[in-house]
């Protein structure tokens, strides 16, 4: 999987015309920055002493900044005021990338805005709100929806609720959104507030987080099992494809067709939780757009949103932090490939947990080259999952010689655990590898064509077991020994 979600994020993002419509509460973030050294002789409150303010996207603003900066094309719709915050948060806006032609400017409430004042170490110490309670005229309504159905009629790829409870999302605007939508075949992925969910009857998913999924539910945020369970029936209630519940440190959990897979969390360090939701639901949108599937989609977006905890402030993540993750990530996930038994036995349990079917080959594989490579691709095709035996260089040089192997074998094993086709490796010392393959007990033991089946060590063993052997054409002219010929001559 690891992989795919590589090779998505490096080809598709930014090299495609699908776009992206987010609607909702648009806000701008503001963050006042300095030191405080003393407190306030008038009231028993510290003095701040300011030393740098900056201003960033928030609300659904936010989401699509997360989109725009994973290269997405995006558009946004919603509602801010006639003031310099309204002017300010259009220009943070546009200066992304961001089309909006879609937002409504109001002249009788303010911009949504969210004053943040920092102490030393970066310590929250207050926020200011800004912000009007009163519900959206019909005229500012009709405003809206007016925007919304010509955006819609442009056929976005994928549509985003970022509903913070501003008003924008009213039960009838979401409604609309989500018929006219599914009329069309564009997915709806909404980020839920409040405690009825009816409002988004209808949606492809919603992505809430463990405290509003309870308060949803009527469930305890403290017993996982009854509160997935509960969640699982809120799915249903609603016809959602699939419910995504944001979990902090313990990850996300996909409830998706009557089954329900948690994805663990990866963050490195947590500096601040604020716009993690956003990402969520960005990354998500974004992998569903280029073809990923849920599982595959959420566990981008788990990621990216280990990466933005990492931040202080409501930042968006980038295509460039997401690929340096993904192929850091890639990296550790190779090296986890060579494991020993104890751990292979772990990994073929999950693998067999899953259906999936498991492979076996083994050999020297000393100079790799392209008659390998070849080789393992085949051999992979023949199941779910490739485990590769490989001998130790003691057990090499009893079968070719003292001058065998030129690779040292932990060397061997991390290059063959980079291939794509190889889902393990293992080390072993005997002549062959049959009380290996006694342990797996694979469903395929796959060798080359130049053996013939009685000759595959194992072939009785895996058919009493229902299993079968498959033997592999070997790429003629390709071997080891050839090349050892060569660059001795």
């Amino acid at each position: 999987m690891q992989q795919r979600l590589l090779d998505t994020v490096r080809h598709s993002f930014g090299h495609s015309d699908k776009w992206a419509l987010v609607i909702g509460d648009l806000m701008l973030d503001r963050y006042l920055i300095g030191e405080v050294e003393r407190i306030s002789p008038e009231a028993p409150v510290p003095i701040v002493l300011l030393h740098d303010q900056h201003e960033r996207a928030g609300g659904a603003a936010n989401v699509a900044a997360n989109l725009a900066k994973l290269g997405i094309p995006t558009r946004i719709a919603g509602c801010i005021g006639d003031d310099n915050e309204g002017r300010l948060l259009l220009a943070i806006i546009d200066d992304i990338g961001i089309a909006t032609d879609a937002v409504v400017k109001s002249e009788h409430r303010p911009t949504v805005t969210k004053t943040r004042i920092l102490g030393g170490h970066q310590q929250q110490m207050m926020r200011l709100d800004q912000e009007s309670r009163k519900a959206f005229s019909d005229a500012e309504n009709q405003q809206l929806q007016e925007q919304l159905s010509a955006q819609l009629a442009e056929r976005p790829a994928v549509v985003i609720l970022s509903d913070y409870a501003k008003g924008v999302l009213s039960t009838a605007v979401c409604q609309n959104i989500i018929q006219q939508a599914r009329q069309l075949g564009i997915p709806v992925l909404a980020d839920p507030k409040g405690r009825d969910y009816s409002k988004y009857q209808g949606a492809t998913a919603l992505t809430p987080n463990k405290r509003e999924t309870a308060e949803a539910c009527g469930a305890s945020t403290h017993d996982n099992p009854t509160l997935l369970s509960a969640a699982a029936k809120l799915r249903d209630m609603l016809s959602l494809d699939f419910l995504a519940v944001t979990r902090g440190e313990e990850g996300i959990s996909l409830i998706d067709s009557g089954e329900t897979l948690h994805i663990p969390a990866t963050a490195k360090q947590v500096f601040d939780v604020s716009g993690a939701g956003d990402t969520v639901i960005a990354t998500l949108a974004a992998g569903l757009i280029h073809g990923l599937n849920h599982q595959e989609a959420l566990q981008l977006a788990n990621i990216a949103a280990g990466i933005v905890v990492g931040k202080v402030g409501t930042v968006p993540v980038t295509r460039e932090e997401l690929l340096h993750e993904l192929v850091s990530q890639d990296t550790a996930e190779q090296a986890d490939k060579v494991c020993d038994l104890e751990n292979l036995l772990l990994k073929v349990v999950r693998w067999r947990a899953h259906g999936e079917r498991i492979v076996f080959t083994n050999g020297c594989f000393d100079l790799l080259h392209a008659g390998h490579v070849t080789y393992l691709e085949a051999a992979k095709k023949a199941g779910d999952r490739l485990i590769l035996g490989l001998n130790t260089d003691r057990s090499v040089s009893a079968l070719k010689g003292p001058t065998r192997p030129v690779i040292h074998e932990a060397d061997r094993a991390r290059v063959l655990a980079a291939l794509e086709a190889v889902d393990a490796v293992i080390l072993f010392d005997e002549d062959t590898p049959l009380n290996l393959i006694h342990a797996i007990k694979p469903d395929v033991i796959v060798k080359g064509n130049d053996y013939t089946e009685d000759q595959v060590v194992g072939c009785k063993d895996v058919k009493s077991w229902g299993g079968k052997v498959a033997l592999i054409p070997i790429v003629p002219g390709r071997s080891t020994s050839r090349i050892i010929e060569k660059l001795v001559n």
